[in-house]
């Protein structure tokens, strides 16, 4: 699948923003202690991946019922969902000046109900021209996503026998459907019941 860039600019996949925090001190301190043993933008960028998706848990897969959605908050409260940990990912890959944005899967239950759109993260190390799409949300049995820029290794291969898609686009913030469902949720109940089922 060809990925296409919401924004034309490639700096807008290195901007500072409201959810994508990444001169915030906290997001800082992660990313120096990252590059510490990362000598290259591969290798940093393989580390922050595994980093946000086996010290991050899942919100879900651990029962935490908090809801994060800055990036900053993420890396202080260590959890959040699909989409927070992407937010994480981003702000981490582009504090080392590697582009990054969110990308988005609609999911579903094995008899096509209950679509949800599930968040990834598109990177782009410096000499390649091309997108590539990651998913940091975290392995679990059943799930297993690796850092691999030949073949992907997401967490779920969508099926179109239940409706399921691929999003082309990369985004250089969140959409306002999905920021807007994890700013105004008390806790991941509330937040399950009003992520959108597709974009």
């Amino acid at each position: 699948m060809e990925l296409t860039q919401q924004s034309p600019g490639i700096d807008a996949y290195l901007a500072v923003g409201e959810a994508i925090d990444h001169e915030h001190p906290r997001v800082r301190e992660v990313v120096t202690r990252l590059a510490l043993d990362a000598d290259t933008a591969y290798a940093y960028a393989r580390a922050a991946f595994e980093f946000v998706r086996d010290t991050i848990p899942h919100s879900a897969d651990s029962g935490d019922p908090r809801v994060t959605w800055r990036a900053s908050e993420v890396l202080a409260a260590r959890t959040g969902i699909c989409h927070a940990k992407s937010i994480a990912l981003v702000a981490l890959l582009r504090a080392r000046s590697i582009p990054a944005g969110l990308c988005y899967q609609r999911l579903a239950d094995d008899d096509g109900t209950n679509p949800m759109v599930h968040g990834l993260v598109a990177l782009r190390l410096p000499g390649s021209g091309r997108w590539k799409r990651v998913d940091p949300r975290g392995n679990k049995p059943g799930i297993d996503a690796q850092f691999s820029l030949e073949g992907e290794r997401l967490a779920w291969v969508t099926r179109e026998e239940f409706n399921e898609v691929d999003y082309p686009v990369v985004y250089d913030v969140p959409p306002e459907v999905i920021l807007r469902a994890l700013r105004g949720a008390r806790d991941r109940s509330e937040l399950w019941r009003n992520l959108p089922g597709n974009l």
